[in-house]
């Protein structure tokens, strides 16, 4: 088949199978209209009778009309308006010769039946099994046209790309250098395959890459396509399985099929993990399909004949849980971890995606990069959309600084909720609740600046106190983990203290849950727990079935001095917590104010009101 058409072919295909499914419909309608003029156009069937019975009740009036047409003589009985007897004349007895009156009877002649209306007779009676016929057969070809699913069952479902003008190639995709030189090897591979054979070298059969959500994995994919030009094979992983046994192991043969067909190529299957979960117990038999499945993946990988030069690209963001025979050398040979973008890297992409919008020159991509740490590139795209949305909603000719602002603000905590009213008691509370996490957040050393205070409800909180690390982080200390804590009890302690112990409101229950999850992590996962200091233990987070097959890898005694921990960091940093409060409550009620009037405040106006708080020496103590 020639590469340069099979995408074209594919295009063309669509169209077709809507015109034939289209021909289908119109062929049913017309079946129908013949079948109810079948119904309402039946000849009618005339009575014969001896031709003297015929001349005797003419000659007594009972009819109307005798009409002659060669020897046959169709009767109308008078009060009737159509023929409903015949006879027939004969050599020795004909109308005249059987003495008819005709004075009785009016008696018309016609011409013998033309060779044209008997071709019409046989049309009237062939025609409509033709018109079947002919139905039967635009039916089925729309079934063929649509594919035939029942037959197709099996077939792999793969798009193929290749021959498109709008192509991918490394130079469209900004950040992630060192996965881009990962793979510019892999291109190399399928350009160049004799300069590797001819000094023995193996071409990986598999690439594995390996990230979070939205870091670019498909683009990568479909830049080592573009950059090596060669045709490009993409299939979810959840395509494979259905319910029928079989099936999935069916389309990864015919895929594969396809694929040494248009060598050299790349067969890219995203959300590879769907069907390459580890292999497990087998309890209930409810994986027996995927398990098949993936058995076949690992047969045709290590199947391939030499010098097919196909590659096998697979995108997951769950490594961890992939069958170990997927991972081994010889199918997936070669792992690329694409991370999340860092500082540089978010400013490049955020300039990519705002190139084709008009962006205004006083917009600070850089320090926009810096307030999105954590981002990934969908994140980042995201959020140049949102900003065009809101430019075009404000009738802005350009993409200005508060349009980028106020996207940020909505992708990151949730857009504003100015219509929800708020009793002036529920925005004291509140108030109180905001300045208390952004006091004890500005007074502790390691805790990150204050980005924004507001008292407008966003998102599905009643306010928000945002706060933004200065720069990337790798590593996170405890005193930092402390400080997290700390601040994030500020808010429930704010209330406590103001407002009495029996006041304390709802507002905190987010915080005391994310208190609850970071705590927890810093025992189980960070090993910063004090009886538990510099031990891990794994949690299965995984399926309902795998929490039941595996059991907890540590005892009963254990989770209890686990859940001790839990308890015992939460209550420092809210010991903590009270003490900076203690300590600067002029200052609370000094942010208070200013949130009531102004309802949002930014860095420099917190550092501003907040400026001379102190930190007593007892919120210091770890």
């Amino acid at each position: 088949m020639d590469k340069n058409n099979l995408r074209s072919n594919r295009q063309k295909s669509s169209p077709n199978r809507y015109g034939m499914r289209n021909a289908g419909f119109v062929a049913l309608i017309i079946l129908l209209l013949l079948v109810i003029y079948s119904a309402f156009n039946q000849p009618s069937t005339l009575k014969t009778i001896p031709i003297t019975t015929a001349i005797k009740q003419a000659n007594a009036g009972e009819y109307s009309n005798m009409q002659v047409s060669g020897n046959e003589v169709q009767i109308t009985i008078k009060g009737q308006s159509k023929p409903t007897l015949k006879t027939y004349e004969e050599p020795n007895a004909t109308l005249k010769t059987e003495g008819l009156d005709y004075s009785k009877v009016n008696v018309t002649a016609t011409a013998q039946t033309s060779s044209s209306s008997t071709w019409i007779g046989i049309l009237e009676t062939v025609g409509p099994v033709v018109a079947i016929g002919v139905i039967l057969y635009i039916m089925m070809k729309s079934a063929q046209g649509q594919g035939n699913q029942a037959l197709s069952f099996g077939k792999s479902r793969a798009r193929l790309y290749g021959n498109e003008k709008d192509k991918v190639n490394f130079s469209d995709i900004a950040g992630t250098d060192e996965a881009k030189q990962d793979l510019e090897e892999v291109v190399e591979f399928l350009k160049y395959p004799k300069k590797f054979a001819s000094v023995g070298a193996r071409i990986p059969k598999g690439v594995l890459l390996v990230g979070p959500p939205g870091t670019g994995k498909t683009m990568l994919a479909r830049a080592v396509a573009g950059e090596a030009n060669v045709p490009f094979f993409s299939i979810s992983g959840s395509e494979f399985v259905e319910m029928f046994v079989g099936v999935g192991a069916s389309r990864v043969r015919d895929l594969f099929a396809k694929a040494k067909k248009n060598a050299p190529c790349i067969i890219f299957i995203d959300e590879i993990d769907a069907v390459g979960r580890r292999r497990g117990s087998g309890m209930g038999g409810g994986h027996d399909e995927r398990e098949q499945t993936l058995n076949q993946i690992l047969v045709e990988m290590d199947g391939f004949e030499q010098g097919l030069n196909v590659i096998v690209l697979a995108a997951t963001n769950r490594a961890d849980v992939l069958d170990p025979a997927l991972l081994r050398p010889g199918r997936f040979d070669r792992r690329v971890n694409i991370g999340l973008p860092d500082r540089k890297d978010r400013e490049a992409i955020l300039k990519v995606h705002f190139n084709k919008k008009p962006l205004s020159k006083a917009v600070d991509l850089d320090a926009l990069a810096a307030k999105t740490a954590g981002s990934s590139g969908a994140d980042l795209s995201n959020i140049t959309n949102e900003a065009a949305i809101i430019a075009a909603r404000n009738s802005h000719a350009q993409i200005s600084q508060e349009d980028v602002t106020e996207a940020f603000e909505k992708v990151a905590i949730g857009p504003e909720r100015k219509s929800k009213v708020m009793t002036e008691n529920d925005k004291m509370t509140t108030a109180y609740h905001e300045a208390g996490h952004a006091l004890v957040g500005h007074v502790l050393p390691d805790s990150d600046p204050v980005h924004k205070v507001t008292i407008i409800p966003r998102g599905g909180t009643g306010g928000v106190t945002w706060f933004i690390p200065p720069e990337d982080r790798v590593f996170v200390s405890l005193v930092q983990f402390k400080d997290m804590l700390a601040r994030g009890m500020g808010g429930r302690i704010a209330e406590e203290i103001v407002l009495g112990k029996d006041k304390i409101t709802t507002g905190a229950s987010n915080d005391l849950q994310s208190a609850a999850e970071l705590a927890r992590d810093m025992v189980v996962n960070q090993g910063m727990g004090k009886k538990l200091r510099d031990q891990v233990f794994k949690t299965d987070d995984g399926m309902m079935l795998d929490r039941l097959v595996h059991e907890r890898e540590f005892s009963d005694d254990t989770a209890k001095v686990i859940d001790d921990e839990v308890e015992s960091l939460i209550t420092e940093a809210a010991n903590r917590a009270r003490v900076v409060i203690k300590a600067n409550l002029s200052h609370l009620e000094k942010l208070k104010i200013v949130l009531l009037e102004k309802e949002t405040v930014d860095a420099d106006e917190v550092d501003k009101v907040l400026k001379g708080a102190k930190m007593p020496t007892a919120a210091a103590l770890y």
